[in-house]
């Protein structure tokens, strides 16, 4: 296959954005090379705002045509939460067919080295950039997220992570040199002396299976972790969520050939309405490496039945908030009610349960009981969704079903602190749009402890009342260990009760966020700084992104020959 992008064209290209990759992770400061607002794009090749928009609206009703082989129909169904019919058929594979044919690139790729294809993958991410308005829509109109939402996290914060996965990738693999000399002295004889080549090799096909609520951002990391470290990838996505993970493939594809590298090292399996193939997909001898973001009983399935692979989850967790003493009440207020509000609770990161002191906390506006607390937290909710244009541009639209009939159900767990109501979209009337549910719990009473023992996705949150602020801790301690966490936060004065809670983090794996009050959330994360889950506790077997993410996708071969 004749390259129209060489190798060393790609180096000049984006060797600089790989190197700055590396130092962001290294230092973890501050660094993005995809711009957050709208109107920086429409320059040097990327789409604007209406170019965007227009693209999205040409895909409408199409077929989209990725020139796989093995294709033997025809599948679709995806319908926006917003009440769109998207209309787009994607190809349904012949698994015997297309594993093969990915596999027989996968030898040229290889030999490419870690520095090419770094560089092959961050031209697929800038030409992915260059279409975040775009994606943005696609991502918008198969999860629910509100625009602005599904441009920056469906968008630049999708981007970044599949950068800094590229990023972790290359220092793994370059951390063993390509040769070495070996010479070890053997007195008066004359030395030992061996020439010693090393060589990442790629254990097989990856297979990404994509979850409905962040195709990309949650995608992205195992698919360019994959890629970077000489595998083939198969994206498998959400049937509710095909749209943005199918064109990414389609842009995979279109640089692997125009880099003289075969197209099929990345393809894509959509399936038929009901088909459910990712259990297929999972154990088939091909499959080496999965990466799966969903629920618990799924990813637990897949650790234990796919074993011929190395599997990445990232699962449910009850993600827990301490609330114990703050010296700027209005600050954690506001804080906490945008984090319960944001994409109405659909993030593996919003804070489900709000331990709070039954006595009360103390604050910089004098002491609050508990039902002062939870009474102003709800006020704070109602005051940030009081707008409807305003609450719609937080709140997207529910995803589906389900998250909607656990909202409803919420109502009868306990006494209802604050009442979800339903939005009108103006715009988009056939969405389903609901405020945020706060429920009170007594953390002493056994009924109470199924329900904030137990992840309740959605805008769903509990005030449980507990004892004192060892008891939160103890609970926080027992609820992570039990039933994992991604994240966890905290609010205090109190230095003890600080090094508490972070002993519990440390102790159990958990990211914990002290004290926040400004326009930081818990339930958002920074790529090539923050850590995305840790590994360590039962919400994740992995964190997005660290080397373990990546050094075992690939393995080290020596070939070693007397000098």
């Amino acid at each position: 296959m004749t390259a129209a992008l060489s190798a060393h064209e790609l180096i000049a290209r984006h060797r600089s954005t790989l190197d700055q990759a590396l130092e962001a992770i290294r230092t973890r400061a501050y660094w993005s090379p995809h711009p957050e607002h709208p109107k920086a794009y429409g320059e040097n090749g990327s789409l604007d705002a209406a170019a965007g928009k227009a693209a999205f609206d040409a895909l409408l009703g199409t077929r989209l045509d990725l020139g796989q082989p093995g294709t033997d129909d025809w599948v679709g169904g995806e319908t926006s939460p917003y009440g769109i019919d998207l209309g787009v058929t994607y190809p349904h594979a012949d698994l015997d067919v297309l594993l093969p044919a990915m596999k027989a690139g996968q030898r040229d790729w290889r030999d490419a080295g870690a520095e090419q294809r770094a560089v092959v993958c961050l031209e697929i991410l800038k030409r992915i950039s260059d279409r975040t308005h775009e994606f943005a829509h696609a991502v918008m109109h198969t999860s629910g997220q509100a625009f602005m939402m599904a441009f920056q996290a469906g968008g630049p914060h999708a981007q970044d992570r599949g950068l800094e996965a590229v990023a972790y990738a290359y220092v793994e693999q370059v951390r063993t040199p390509d040769t070495a000399e070996w010479t070890k002295p053997q007195g008066k004889r004359d030395p030992l002396a061996m020439t010693k080549q090393f060589t990442p090799v790629p254990r097989g096909i990856g297979l990404v299976i994509g979850c409905n609520t962040f195709p990309t951002w949650n995608g992205y990391p195992g698919l360019f972790a994959s890629l970077a470290t000489g595998n083939a990838v198969l994206v498998k996505p959400h049937p509710r969520a095909v749209l943005p993970l199918a064109l990414t493939v389609q842009v995979a594809r279109e640089v692997l050939a125009e880099t003289g590298f075969d197209p099929n090292l990345v393809a894509l399996a959509a399936e038929r309405p009901g088909e459910g193939i990712a259990k297929t997909l999972a154990t088939r001898p091909e499959i080496r490496i999965i990466d799966y973001t969903g629920s618990t009983a799924f990813g637990d399935w897949l650790e234990a039945n796919a074993r011929q692979a190395q599997v990445y989850t990232e699962k449910a967790g009850v993600n827990t908030v301490v609330v114990h003493s703050t010296s700027d009440y209005k600050g954690m207020l506001s804080n906490l009610a945008f984090s319960l509000s944001l994409y109405s609770g659909q993030m593996c990161t919003t804070p489900q349960n709000l331990l709070v002191p039954r006595e009360g906390i103390t604050t910089d506006q004098g002491p609050k009981s508990y039902d002062e607390v939870v009474a102003d937290l709800a006020k704070a909710v109602d005051g940030l969704l009081g707008d409807d244009a305003r609450a719609n541009a937080l709140l997207g639209a529910i995803v589906n079903p389900d998250v909607k009939a656990r909202l409803e159900s919420a109502a009868g767990l306990g006494e209802v602190a604050l009442a979800s109501r339903e939005i009108t979209n103006p715009d988009f009337p056939g969405a389903v749009v609901r405020t945020p549910v706060i429920v009170k719990l007594d953390g002493a009473k056994p009924d109470a402890e199924a329900a904030y023992m137990s992840e309740c996705f959605g805008p769903v949150s509990f005030a449980v009342a507990v004892d004192s602020a060892a008891d939160a801790a103890e609970l926080l301690r027992r609820t992570v260990r039990e039933k994992g966490a991604m994240t966890v936060g905290a609010y205090t004065t109190d230095p003890e009760v600080e090094q508490a809670v972070r002993e519990v983090c440390l102790e159990e794996a958990a990211q914990l966020s002290l004290n926040l009050t400004g326009g930081v959330y818990v339930n958002q994360t920074a790529a090539f700084s923050d850590f995305h889950g840790s590994g360590g506790n039962p919400a994740a077997s992995a964190a997005l992104c660290d080397g373990a993410f990546v050094a075992n996708r690939f393995r080290v071969v020596e070939v070693r020959r007397e000098a």
